[in-house]
């Protein structure tokens, strides 16, 4: 019984090499089976954990059915938890796109020297993104220096003034 819960592990483990490097074709297969708690990394990490601490279980000296038992509560958290980061993780983040209506009031810095009569290049975050865009100001500026953008002239250009502290 103990080769056969380490064969079950080792299913578990090759699933889930399978699953990273297809995890499209294995998920598709699953579609059918339920929710998204049923991916390709739940079912790997259920079969590996299920196997390995059963297997580990039973070599502590412990019965057969102890052994099941403890590979069940295994893999149940294990599946449980991978599940769960799967899904987190297909989420995503903030997927907001980058307006440059709402670029007026952020503040940023000066990447690249902003000359008196010409572009220069500033750093803002917007929406969670960092983003570089051309800049004039009405007064030369440094590199590392905190502005503010006051205007928006196009989409990849902004008008900033210093920032005051």
């Amino acid at each position: 019984m103990q080769v056969t819960l380490l064969v079950i592990g080792g299913v578990g483990i090759a699933l889930l090499l399978v699953s990273l490097v297809l995890g499209d074709v294995v998920d598709g297969l699953l579609d059918s089976v339920g929710p998204d708690a049923f991916s390709g990394l739940a079912i790997a990490g259920f079969l590996a954990a299920f196997g390995f601490v059963g297997a580990l279980t039973m070599n502590a000296g412990a019965s057969g059915g102890v052994a099941v038992l403890a590979g069940v509560v295994a893999g149940v958290a294990a599946g449980a938890g991978a599940g769960y980061a799967s899904s987190r993780l297909m989420q995503g983040g903030d997927e907001a796109t980058v307006r440059s209506s709402g670029l007026v009031g952020l503040r940023g810095t000066v990447v690249e020297p902003v000359p008196d009569d010409g572009y220069g290049m500033v750093s803002v975050v917007a929406s969670g993104h960092i983003t570089r865009l051309n800049a004039r100001a009405d007064e030369p500026l440094r590199s590392g220096t905190a502005v503010v953008v006051t205007a928006v002239l196009s989409p990849t250009s902004v008008m900033v003034s210093r920032q005051e502290s």
